[in-house]
């Protein structure tokens, strides 16, 4: 899939030999630069030798959407079967489609393909899909971002719908070697009346996967706090807070986050270092941010990657993981997004298995499955370094 000019241009192509979903790199004009760790620097490895590193890298995903992951060949099929006027069935043509103004206008795309999603066949379809395309970046573990209030309300039994993600989820181990767990999201965009239904579904019908409670959509217009009792309910019913915040808005709404829902972890936090007292709170108490740098630019919440707050938050102490979100909507998948942080934090092959290590640690993946994955970090760096 094409990506529009204006980011197309900040990160040129990338050959799909490398990582084999991927789609953008870095133009040979601006190269990697050299890094040890997040904390000291290194003496690094050239741009062509790092990429073929993240690529085989074992990673872990923390912040990726499960309707957002869909690729244009899925979201191809879903329109010709659910045809929508507004969505393309040629998956060139969705390249044009992925093109957002603004914040607004991503969620309007967005809720189109949302719409593509009528039965539990299609969910199925689209979530072992996901995990397939997960298989080919060797991403081992990913929590997955699902929101089924959008589509109990587009008419999928509730029933089918949790058998549908979990029968997708059990094949995606067992036949692709990839671990998924829920998170389950309210879609703030929708209110009160979905956060209800999305706490009511994951409380009453909780699928043995689901790990974590969410709210995601616009942040403008849509206050943290408000959201408390149901956050309040989920985290008495054992799960874990990961709300997005600060994403379109300020440090407030990380504070309101921190303070009103419990996060546990912070769902993009772009505009953490606003705040040194938040940078610090962040860092002392190891609240992870989980940081997304295409998709901050794709909508418009940052001018360029190289004004990304990403260098900010790593200077600070913050623990950082590196995500995709919607990946095929914002043209780039999670090797590219590690190229991305390599690049600009300065990082060398010890320094982006550091970071890998993070969202491992950030996780909350069963303990033998986050042992296994550190194992495995630490041996694709022996083998890489010996």
């Amino acid at each position: 899939m094409r990506v529009r000019p204006s980011y197309a241009r900040e990160r040129g192509r990338t050959a799909r030999a490398r990582c084999p979903t991927a789609r953008l790199r870095w133009p040979r004009s601006r190269p990697l630069p050299s890094g040890g760790n997040l904390s000291n620097p290194g003496t690094g490895t050239g741009p062509g030798d790092l990429s073929a590193f993240i690529a085989g890298l074992p990673k872990a995903e923390l912040h990726v959407h499960h309707v957002g992951s869909a690729s244009p060949r899925i979201v191809a099929e879903l329109a010709a079967r659910h045809p929508n006027p507004a969505v393309p069935t040629d998956p060139d043509a969705l390249a044009e489609y992925f093109t957002f103004r603004d914040f607004a206008h991503f969620i309007e795309v967005y809720l189109s393909v949302v719409d593509l999603v009528r039965d539990a066949e299609d969910v199925r379809l689209l979530t072992y899909e996901v995990a397939r395309d997960m298989a080919r970046q060797n991403i081992r573990y990913a929590e997955l971002t699902v929101t089924p209030y959008s589509s109990t309300q587009r008419g999928i039994p509730e029933a089918a719908f949790m058998e549908a993600i979990e029968d997708a989820r059990r094949a995606a181990e067992a036949e692709l070697g990839v671990v998924l767990r829920w998170c389950f999201d309210i879609p703030g965009e929708a209110g009160l009346e979905a956060a209800e239904e999305t706490t009511r579904l994951a409380c009453e019908l909780r699928p043995e996967g689901l790990v974590s409670f969410g709210l995601g959509g616009p942040e403008v217009g849509v206050p943290r706090p408000q959201f408390k009792p149901y956050f309040d309910r989920a985290i008495a019913e054992g799960l874990h807070s990961v709300p997005h915040a600060g994403e379109t808005t300020g440090p407030q709404t990380i504070w309101d986050a921190l303070t009103s829902l419990r996060a546990e972890r912070i769902g993009h936090g772009t505009s953490a270092p606003r705040d040194p007292k938040l940078l610090e709170h962040l860092a002392e108490h190891r609240i992870p941010l989980e940081v997304c740098p295409t998709s901050n630019l794709a909508t418009r919440a940052v001018a360029s990657l190289d004004d990304h707050p990403v260098t900010e938050m790593v200077k600070a102490g913050v623990l950082v993981t590196i995500n995709s979100d919607d990946p095929p909507m914002f043209g780039t998948d999670l090797c590219t997004e590690y190229e991305i942080a390599a690049r600009l934090l300065g990082l060398d092959a010890a320094g982006v298995a550091a970071l890998a290590k993070n969202a491992v640690t950030a996780s909350f993946a069963p303990d033998a499955v986050k042992a296994s994955l550190l194992a495995e970090i630490d041996a694709h760096l022996a083998s890489w370094s010996a």
